[in-house]
């Protein structure tokens, strides 16, 4: 029988049930004798023995319905009970008390049995109360956190921060500190976990109350209950912020029923027991089948049914379902009954069988019911399958969870059902992305690890880029043998999970199929607008945690995706050769400003999308022929104007925003329950396509076609694949776009929606994860320290040994239990395959960047989370996926490292990128880039015109951009280079901690000489480049250090206070950050003298005088701020506060030691002798700065020997480990030098007059008249000052030209006047 119920010719109309004389000629065509003997088979009692034919009442359709109205009979005791039973006050439907029964904030589900925590501390009760007797209800914990569970009565008062059991008459257990709670707390029950069933139990005659977890009882928790007049019990539950749960109070089936206990909600009874009776009826028909020729029935295996439109049979059926739909609608029933069977057909047969059978049955239930009765027997059974999937636990072979998704598979292949489904159900009532997610086991033992994994093993130390790593050859045999058999184990893990990705992976294939259209829409086209809208939910609900996908669900969903995805890409391709495969894929640019995809408020490189379409309409008409509706324009700059307005109707589905109050809230339908209305539903910003306005002949190259808008819903297939005369999304090519198609267009929407997935919550969540590997280390760490403590211990310090042996035994069980999770981890979200998804989407990105950049100014209307993806994804396979997979493995892994190095380096600074927060992840992603030898070499393979003009970026005035990451990048190509710049390791920590391994650790030096003469060459071109560039590396210095020398001075205050001081740790973090600025501005400034000397040593440059004084100034300044004896630098040094470990002598004296090592040591006589002059005439320097470099307090006498320095002082030559023998000789040099230059500079110095000197720094004597004004100062203030401002220092006036002014020249001017 076909799939789709509608093929066939019979409706449940025609079998419209009357006792007509002559129906059983019409429909008799099996003989009466048969059909009496079928009937019979059919429709017997279970209750009582089958009697002989003889003795019993014939059957035919006539007296049918007599008949299984007598069948369906049920007694009056097993009727529900409509009115109270004893023992219980309240509604008959238990739900929670949302509308009194309540303390806090609460987000309360719509059936009003689920409930998350909105608040420090919510309680809320049922609505149900038990005074007598012994009850039962479960909850089902959704989240592990702090939570108490179990009963209050009504006189309870909570309030945020007592709950249940914190009040006497309140009863609870809480698993997450494993206690139980009366007022007091004593220790009681085990842990649960998120997945768990809670079963609180009350026995009202005993006066006892106890749970059990998981259908194992922890226990009496309580005895001696106050019972009698006004004492009655409710269930309760108090819960912190973002925990939440879901209760069953008898609606549904209990997981684990207890003997002797009763559910405070009654089952419905009768109806089950007509179901059950019915259902029986129903496996006979499908275990018995009709042989009009032999006169006789014939049993067979019910797998083996098929429907072959036999009247007799059909009457039949008919007769069942129309008894059996109405129940079928009860929640109930549907999981008691219903579910039940179709478990059953999938565990007993074959995965085909199963499919087959269950394909039939839904054939039968959509013939024989009205459509909104099996609408609503799909919904409550899509919603058990879902839940029984999610919380099932999780045993070795995960078989349950495989049963759960084959019946899923089995019911998603019915077409009809599956149109339904994902029409109405999966993205708008149920979390469907739970079927693609494989939940991971938080109690090792119970899932079996320990029999797929019996030997542990961890890693010995960190193997990640930069830090030291263990060779494999270094192991020990035991090692070795560990090892081997655990990555064995792993293996067995691993290949169970992929049965269940497998599986999953169907699913979405199924739900991907687009060759389903007849007679409606295909799938694909509804998964589109549904996955659209789920997409939109997640992007603009970011931080409302009840309205997000869990990012967890997210990853799996976006493996499973794209494994579906690339197999219908590739599909494609074979049937079409000129279209792409799916390892060249990418979105064309055209899908980004042709509107026909959503991409609702995100941001695009260029802007607002709006404020794009005004300003780029020309480009838009002339590169892609597209014209945009001026009334849509102008509807989009009242939008802008009216952005902080929201429609009333929208307003009011707000229910969080209405009780400002606090109070209990339905809950509003995450993202994975509803698609709550836009507050602007026609917002331009929002549209979600663009149609055609209908030409009705192909379109030529030169024609313009004006666009309109659709929203998602209104879509059409034409819409997204396209016609001979549309190109549907890929509307608007530009002419650098090929024309032969890359696959369905549909296809390029999924992957764009796949690419905006991993944007949104699954990279965080892939670097979250890696914190189970961290933690595998940590207990590493601590366990080989305990181990060589225990070797280093004495025999008879029993105390301390048995101590250690104690912790030794807690590391061990504990790595044991970690190395198991961590293999799961490893399987479910680390795995080979997994990385290779990650790369195929960097690649994507990749393409897709290329071909935006190749359309110029178009480029702008790109999102930016592509570029995010690119980098993201990149730092990904580096950071997350190692020391198991290695992205050097990757195929492709050189080019694929280039081409990102090409995007990174062309548009850190593209004018058409105007967000802030992508600029600095491009800068900040190319400042890591430069760190890694493999990925610095790959910036070196770039052409060499792109590696120009990125040099060139970088040396642009520090003033236009963010100049803190542009610094590290100048400083990274650097280091390896310096004086003193080669260490991995603070050495200042070093010396005083070297036992720590857990020093901050810095990438190993990996300089580039290429990019340095690249940096040489620009400063060396132009007579502004070097000048601007400078000026701005010096002016940030000057801030930078001010700024540390005031927050040390702050903190230096702060710790000298006798009350109890206390520092911010912000106010740390940045007094550090500072320290490490003007560090690295110092490098920078050395990188710079050593390439390119003549900048401050070549006086013939106009500005070269001006820098050499403006850098002496600093470096002096420098120096004696960090050198003076006893000062605020050496005190807070001292104090060594956390947060300020980088803060030391050491880093920032080499890195000024290493600018004047190279102006006076290396440089030629003539620059080395303006560098000493220059140096010696500021009036802060002092020469005791330069000793204390080498630890002398004061200057030697000319002629003598270098004294040893003083071990409790500072001295480079404490530091030669770091610092060669050559440079240390340098240093002696240099300090001889100016010993020597400034004894003459001393004797040669005429005094001069306080009228004679500068007015503006009072250390130089005036030089310079400025005209026309007449004002005068040094030439060293008014060329600094001159970089940056034209007007003069005293009358504001505009300076039109400096002058040489002498003080002689000057007096005899004036007296010839006189």
């Amino acid at each position: 029988m076909a799939s789709k119920g509608s093929s066939m010719s019979f409706s449940r109309k025609s079998y419209r049930l009357t006792s007509d004389a002559e129906k059983s000629r019409v429909t008799g065509i099996v003989q009466e004798k048969l059909l009496n003997d079928y009937l019979h088979r059919i429709f017997s009692s279970p209750e009582h023995a089958p009697t002989a034919a003889t003795s019993r009442k014939p059957l035919n359709f006539q007296n049918l319905p007599e008949h299984l109205d007598q069948l369906l009979h049920v007694d009056n005791e097993d009727e529900e009970s409509q009115g109270q039973v004893e023992g219980r006050l309240g509604p008959s439907t238990v739900v929670l008390d949302h509308t009194g029964g309540f303390e806090g904030l609460l987000l309360v589900d719509d059936d009003l049995l689920g409930v998350i925590g909105h608040s420090n501390f919510g309680t809320i009760r049922s609505t149900t109360c038990v005074y007598k007797g012994k009850w039962v209800y479960e909850v089902l914990i959704s989240s592990q956190g702090l939570m108490q569970i179990g009963w209050c009565t009504i006189n309870c008062r909570f309030n945020q921060e007592e709950g249940v059991g914190d009040t006497h008459n309140s009863y609870a257990y809480d698993g997450n500190r494993v206690r139980k709670w009366n007022v007091t707390t004593t220790n009681y029950g085990k842990a649960w976990a998120a997945g768990d069933i809670v079963s609180c139990l009350i026995d009202l005659d005993d006066g006892t109350l106890s749970f059990c977890l998981n259908g194992v009882s922890l226990g009496t928790a309580f005895e001696n209950l106050s019972r009698g007049l006004g004492m009655a019990y409710f269930p309760a539950i108090s819960l912190s912020f973002k925990e939440s749960v879901a209760f069953n109070f008898g609606s549904r089936p209990l997981r684990y029923p207890v003997a002797g206990y009763r559910p405070l909600q009654d089952p419905p009874r009768a109806d089950l027991v007509r179901a059950q009776k019915l259902l029986g009826c129903f496996r006979a028909v499908l275990s018995v089948e009709l042989d009009p020729v032999e006169g006789r029935l014939v049993e067979k295996d019910s797998s083996e049914w098929q429907l072959q439109g036999q009247p007799t049979v059909l009457l039949t059926l008919a007769h069942i379902f129309h008894r059996f739909a109405p129940l079928l609608r009860k929640v109930y029933l549907v999981e008691a009954v219903l579910m039940s069977f179709l478990r059953g057909v999938v565990e007993a047969g074959t995965p085909a069988q199963a499919q087959s059978m269950v394909r039939q049955i839904l054939d039968l239930l959509w013939l024989f019911m009205e459509d909104y009765e099996v609408q609503d027997c799909l919904k409550q059974l899509m919603m058990s399958l879902l839940r029984l999937y999610r919380f099932s636990p999780i045993v070795p072979d995960l078989s349950l969870q495989i049963h759960y998704l084959q019946l899923t598979i089995a019911i998603l292949r019915h077409e009809k059902s599956r149109k339904f489904l994902l029409s109405n159900v999966l993205f708008d009532v149920l979390r469907s992305v739970v079927f693609f997610y494989i939940k991971s086991p938080l109690r090792v033992e119970e899932a079996g690890l320990q029999e797929l994994i019996p030997t542990t093993w961890w890693p010995h130390r960190s193997s990640r880029e930069g830090k030291d790593s263990k060779d494999v050859k270094d192991e020990t045999t035991e090692e070795h043998r560990r090892r081997r058999a655990y990555e064995r184990g792993c293996q067995r893990l691993k290949k169970r999970i992929e049965v269940v990705e497998e599986l999953q992976v169907q699913i979405l294939k199924l739900l991907l199929n687009n060759k389903d259209d007849n007679g409606g829409e295909a799938s694909r086209y509804i998964f589109l607008t549904k996955f659209r809208k789920f997409l939109q939910e997640n992007a603009s609900g970011r931080g409302n945690m009840p309205m997000l996908c869990p990012p967890e669900y997210m990853v799996c969903f976006l493996h499973r995706l794209i494994s579906a995805l690339r197999y219908y890409w590739d599909e494609y391709k074979a049937s079409n050769p000129r279209a792409s495969f799916s390892e060249e894929a990418y979105i064309p640019p055209q899908v980004f400003y042709n509107g026909k995809v959503d991409y609702f408020d995100l941001q695009r490189l260029g802007g607002l999308l709006s404020h794009l379409r005004k300003t780029l309409k020309d480009d838009l008409a002339s590169k892609a022929n597209i014209l945009i509706d001026p009334l849509e324009l102008q509807a989009a700059t009242m939008d802008d104007l009216d952005e902080d307005e929201e429609p009333a109707p929208a307003a009011a589905q707000r229910p969080m925003q209405a009780l400002a109050m606090g109070g209990v809230l339905p809950l509003p339908r995450p993202s994975w329950l509803s698609s709550p209305t836009l507050g602007r539903a026609n917002r331009f910003l929002s549209t979600a396509a663009v149609s055609l306005m209908t030409p009705r002949r192909p379109l030529t190259t030169s024609e313009k076609v004006k666009v309109r808008t659709l929203s998602a819903e209104q879509r059409t297939r034409e819409d997204i694949e396209g016609s001979h005369w549309n190109e549907g999304l890929l509307l608007g090519r530009p002419p650098e776009e090929p024309e032969q198609p890359l696959t369905e267009n549909s296809l390029l929407e999924v992957l764009d929606g796949a690419v905006m997935m991993y944007n949104l919550s699954v990279h965080q969540q892939l670097g979250k994860m890696v914190g189970v590997s961290d933690d595998v280390n940590e207990y590493a760490v601590a366990l080989r320290d305990t181990e060589d403590k225990l070797r280093r211990c004495p025999k008879r310090r029993k105390d301390i040994l048995a101590e250690l042996t104690k912790s030794q035994k807690v590391f061990s069980e504990k790595l044991d239990h970690l190395s198991r999770r961590l293999a799961w981890v490893h399987a479910t979200v680390y795995s080979q395959e997994k990385m290779l998804d990650i790369y195929w989407l960097l690649r994507v990105c990749l393409r897709t960047v290329e071909h935006g950049d190749r359309t110029g100014s178009l480029f702008a209307f790109m999102p930016e989370f592509y570029l995010s993806v690119a980098i993201n994804s990149y730092s990904a396979l580096k950071n997350y996926f190692g020391p198991v997979h290695s992205m050097e493995e990757l195929p492709g892994y050189e080019e694929t490292l280039t081409r990102l190095a090409a995007i990174l380096a062309k548009h850190f600074a593209d004018t058409r990128i105007v967000g802030t927060d992508i600029r600095d992840s491009l800068m900040q992603a190319l400042a890591s880039y430069v760190c890694y030898p493999h990925s610095l070499r790959a910036v070196e393979r770039i052409p060499e015109e792109q590696r120009i003009a990125m040099v060139r970026s970088l040396l642009a005035p520090y003033e236009q951009r963010p100049w803190a990451q542009t610094n590290w990048i100048l400083v990274r190509l650097w280091r390896g280079c310096g004086f003193g710049y080669r260490y991995t390791r603070l050495p200042h920590l070093l010396k005083t901690k070297p036992e720590d391994a857990n020093l901050p650790s810095l990438q190993k030096p990996c300089p580039s000489t290429l990019l340095q003469q690249h940096m040489a060459d620009l400063l060396r071109e132009g007579p502004d480049v070097a000048p601007s560039f400078l000026n701005s590396v010096l002016n940030q210095l000057n801030w930078a250090f001010s700024e540390f020398i005031g927050m040390i001075q702050e903190i230096q205050q702060a710790a000298e206070r006798l009350e109890r001081n206390f520092v911010d740790s912000r106010q740390l973090k940045v007094c550090a950050t500072c320290f490490d600025l003007s560090v690295s501005l110092l490098r920078v400034l050395e990188m710079t003298i050593t390439l390119v000397p003549e900048i401050f040593l070549d006086w013939a440059r106009p500005t070269s005088e001006m820098l050499l004084r403006r850098l002496a100034q600093l470096l002096n300044q420098v120096l004696n701020r960090v050198t003076a004896e006893r000062n605020l630098f050496d005190r807070v040094v001292t104090l060594r506060l956390p947060g300020l470990e980088s803060v030391d002598h050491y880093p920032i004296l080499v890195a000024v030691t290493g600018i004047l090592v190279r102006l006076l040591v290396h440089g030629p006589a003539s620059g080395t002798e303006r560098a000493t002059s220059v140096l010696l005439a500021d009036p802060c320097f002092q020469l005791r700065s330069i000793c204390y470099l080498l630890g002398q307090p004061e200057p030697p006498a000319p002629g003598t020997v270098l004294p040893a320095p003083d071990r409790k002082r500072f001295s480079l030559q404490s530091y030669t480990d770091y610092i060669s023998v050559e440079e240390l000789a340098q240093v002696e040099q240099m300090l001889a030098h100016l010993t020597s230059a400034s004894a003459q500079a001393a004797a040669a110095s005429l005094p001069t007059s306080e009228e004679d000197l500068c007015p503006i720094c009072y250390a130089h004597p005036i030089s310079a008249v400025f005209q026309p004004c007449g004002h005068k100062s040094c030439k060293a203030c008014i060329n600094q000052h001159l970089m940056n401002n034209k007007d003069c220092f005293f009358c504001k006036a505009t300076i039109v030209s400096v002058e040489d002014w002498e003080k002689a020249a000057s007096t005899s001017t004036t007296s010839s006047a006189a």
